[in-house]
C-alpha cells in the first residue's frame, strides 16, 4: 500500500520532514491478504465502505449487500470462536463478534436470528438477566466456528435503513477498527474517484464564521481543475476542502474515498487516510468536514487542513496544518491527489495567486472560545464550561434569551452549526418553581430537531434552584416540568382476546419527552422477553413461558423522571 505522501523525488530536507509526519503505509501493517472470506451468502457487493461520512461519525465497516432481502445466511469470515453477542434497539441491532487466532476480531451486525444453538443460549441469558438489551461475553470454547460456517440470518435490525450486513475487522487487543478493503476483500475497483467540488476558506477567520467559496471545476485530459487553471484569492492564508466519492466496478453507488493529499509547489503539506479508527474517535468526523455547511443543509466538504483543536486521527501534516500562506502577488502551484483503497488516483491541479484586494470583514462580537482550552460562559440564569478538546476551531460564542409566554425562558447557547466533541454540563436556574422538582427535564432543540434529558436539581445550598444536564450540542435549551406518564397502546390486540392464532403481541409506548427509561412485561407474575427494535414498538413473541389457558399480562412503562404507567390485560391461548 502506498505511503500517504510519496517523497522519493523530494530534496533531502523534505525527505526528512516527510519521514517525520507522513509515514502512513498500509503494507507496513502486514494486514493478512485472503485470510477473511465474504461474510454473507449473497452477491459480493457493498453499499457503503469504511470511512464514509455520516452524521457525527465515520462509517466503520463494509455494508454488504443481501440482494434487498432479509434472511440470507451470514457466514464466519475465518476460523475462530464467537466471543460476544450484542442486542440493542439502535446501533448494531443484533450483532455477533468472532475472535480469530491472528489477533483480529470480526463483527456482523443488523442480524435477525442467530444459529439455533446460539439463539437458544442468548435467550436463556436474557431471561436470566431479565434484560432484552444485552452485551454478552461468551466463554471461548462454547461456540467455535470454521471459515464459511453459518452463524446467523441477515436482517435490518438496529440502525439499519434497509437489508444488509454490516461487517467490521478490528484489532482484538485495542478494539481499533481497520479498513476491510485493505485485506484484499473480493470487491473489484478499477475506477478512480470522482472529484465534484472544490472550496476554499480565508484562514484569517474561523471556518465557522464564513461561507466557503466554491470553485467550479472540470476534468480536462484526465486532470481536474478550475477554468483556465488559475484560482485568484484575496487573503494571505488559504485552506481547501473537496467533495469526492468513489465508485466500484459494476456499481453506481457513491462510496467514500480512502485518501487525499494536498501539495504546495509539489511538496506534500497535509493529507488524510481512512485506514483505522476507534469508536471513541469516530465523532472527530465533525472536525474533518465543514460541519457548518453540512448542518445548514449543504454538501459534505472534507477539509484538506487540520483544524487547531483536532486530534491527529486520520491526518498527517507539517507545521502549516494545510494552511497555504501567500504574500501579495505571490503564486503557488497546488495539487490535490485523491485515492481509493485500490490506489486508483485522481488529480486536481491549479495555480493559486493572491491578486485580489483583501476583504475588510466586520468585527465579530461575543465571547471568544478557543480550542484546547477550558471555555466558560455564565450569567445569572444559565452557565456552562466546555472541557479542553471540546471544540475544533476558534469562534465568538453568542447568547440570547427568548421569553416564552406562560412558560420558562429559552436560552440560546450559540448555534447548532458549530460542533462539540465532548459532553458538557448545562446549568439553568429556575425562577418560577421555588421548591426543587425531581420531575424537571431539560429540552434541547434546533430547527425541527429536539431532545430531552432529566434535569438534576440542586436541593440545598447557594445553588438551590439550579438544574443540570449533559449535552454535546449547542442550540436552544429550556427547562420543563414533566408530570405526564407514558402511554401504552396495544397494536392488533384487545383485552380478553383469544391469541391462539397470533405469533406475537405488540404495544406502542410513547412519552411526551420521547424517552422511555424502563419497560417491563409480567406474564402471570413472571418476567417475559419483550424486544424493542428501533425503539418504536415493544414485541413479545409467544414462547414456552406462555402455555395454553388463561393469562394475565401486566405492563409497566416509566419515563426518565419517574412517571409510571401500568396496564393489565387478560387473554387466552
Amino acid at each position: 500500500m502506498k505511503k500517504i505522501f510519496p517523497y522519493d523525488s523530494l530534496p533531502w530536507y523534505w525527505l526528512w520532514l516527510s519521514l517525520l509526519f507522513c509515514k502512513l503505509n498500509g503494507s507496513s501493517k502486514n494486514y493478512p491478504k485472503n485470510y477473511f472470506g465474504w461474510p454473507v451468502n449473497a452477491i459480493k457487493a457493498i453499499v457503503a465502505n469504511f470511512g464514509e461520512l455520516r452524521p457525527n461519525h465515520y462509517h466503520m465497516g463494509l455494508d454488504c449487500r443481501t440482494e434487498q432481502v432479509q434472511n440470507k445466511q451470514v457466514l464466519a469470515a475465518a476460523d475462530g470462536y464467537i466471543a460476544k453477542v450484542k442486542i440493542e434497539p439502535w446501533g448494531f441491532g443484533r450483532a455477533i463478534y468472532i475472535n480469530h487466532p491472528n489477533g483480529l476480531t470480526t463483527l456482523y451486525a443488523h442480524l435477525n436470528n442467530f444459529k439455533p444453538e446460539l439463539e437458544q443460549y442468548v435467550r436463556q441469558q436474557q431471561y436470566r438477566l431479565q434484560k432484552w438489551q444485552v452485551l454478552l461475553d461468551i466463554p471461548e470454547n462454547m461456540f467455535p466456528v470454521k471459515k464459511g460456517e453459518f452463524i446467523a440470518y441477515s436482517g435490518t435490525t438496529g440502525g439499519s435503513q434497509g437489508p444488509h450486513v454490516h461487517f467490521e475487522i478490528r484489532d482484538t487487543k485495542t478494539d481499533k477498527v481497520l479498513n476491510p478493503l485493505l485485506f484484499n476483500m473480493p470487491i473489484s475497483d478499477k475506477i478512480a474517484p470522482d472529484i465534484i467540488r472544490l472550496a476554499y476558506y480565508d484562514r484569517n477567520r474561523s471556518t465557522y464564521e464564513q461561507i466557503p467559496k466554491y470553485v467550479a471545476i472540470k476534468k480536462t485530459s484526465g486532470i481536474y481543475g478550475p477554468h483556465g487553471g488559475v484560482l485568484k484569492v484575496n487573503t494571505g492564508k488559504v485552506s481547501f476542502a473537496i467533495t469526492a466519492f468513489d465508485r466500484y466496478t459494476g456499481s453506481t453507488n457513491h462510496n467514500g474515498i480512502y485518501e487525499a493529499v494536498l501539495y504546495e509547489n509539489n511538496n506534500p503539506v497535509c493529507g488524510f487516510q481512512m485506514d483505522s479508527i476507534r469508536y471513541d474517535e469516530t465523532r472527530m468526523l465533525n472536525a474533518h468536514i465543514d460541519y457548518k455547511t453540512k448542518a445548514s443543509g449543504g454538501p459534505y466538504l472534507q477539509h484538506l487542513s487540520r483544524l487547531g483543536g483536532t486530534a491527529n486521527i486520520i491526518y498527517k501534516t507539517n507545521e502549516t496544518n494545510g494552511v497555504i500562506s501567500l504574500e501579495p502577488g505571490e503564486t503557488k502551484e497546488i495539487k490535490i491527489e485523491v485515492y481509493d483503497a485500490d490506489l486508483n488516483k485522481s488529480e486536481l491541479k491549479f495555480t493559486l495567486i493572491r491578486s485580489l484586494p483583501d476583504v475588510a470583514y466586520r468585527a465579530e462580537t461575543g465571547t471568544l472560545f478557543v480550542p484546547q482550552a477550558i471555555n466558560v460562559f455564565e450569567n445569572e440564569e444559565v452557565k456552562f464550561y466546555l472541557p479542553e478538546n471540546s471544540i475544533y476551531d476558534s469562534f465568538y460564542f453568542k447568547y440570547n434569551k427568548i421569553s416564552v409566554n406562560m412558560g420558562k425562558p429559552v436560552h440560546q447557547l450559540h448555534y447548532n452549526t458549530v460542533p462539540v466533541q465532548n459532553y458538557y454540563t448545562v446549568q439553568i436556574r429556575d425562577n418560577i418553581l421555588y421548591t426543587p422538582s425531581n420531575k424537571m427535564v431539560m429540552k434541547w432543540f434546533a430547527g425541527s430537531k429536539n431532545s430531552y434529558k432529566k434535569a438534576v436539581p440542586v436541593i440545598t445550598g447557594p445553588e438551590r434552584g439550579w438544574y443540570s444536564a449533559s449535552w454535546r450540542e449547542f442550540g436552544n435549551f429550556q427547562l420543563m416540568e414533566d408530570l405526564e406518564p407514558p402511554g401504552i397502546t396495544p397494536l392488533g390486540f384487545t383485552n380478553g382476546m383469544n391469541t391462539a392464532r397470533l405469533k406475537k403481541i405488540s404495544f406502542a409506548v410513547k412519552d411526551n419527552t420521547e424517552e422511555i427509561e424502563k419497560f417491563t412485561g409480567l406474564l402471570d407474575g413472571k418476567w417475559i422477553l419483550f424486544s424493542n427494535d428501533k425503539g418504536r414498538v415493544f414485541v413479545y413473541e409467544f414462547d414456552e413461558q406462555c402455555g395454553p389457558g388463561e393469562h394475565e399480562l401486566k405492563l409497566m412503562a416509566e419515563d426518565q423522571v419517574g412517571n409510571i404507567t401500568e396496564k393489565t390485560y387478560r387473554f387466552t391461548r
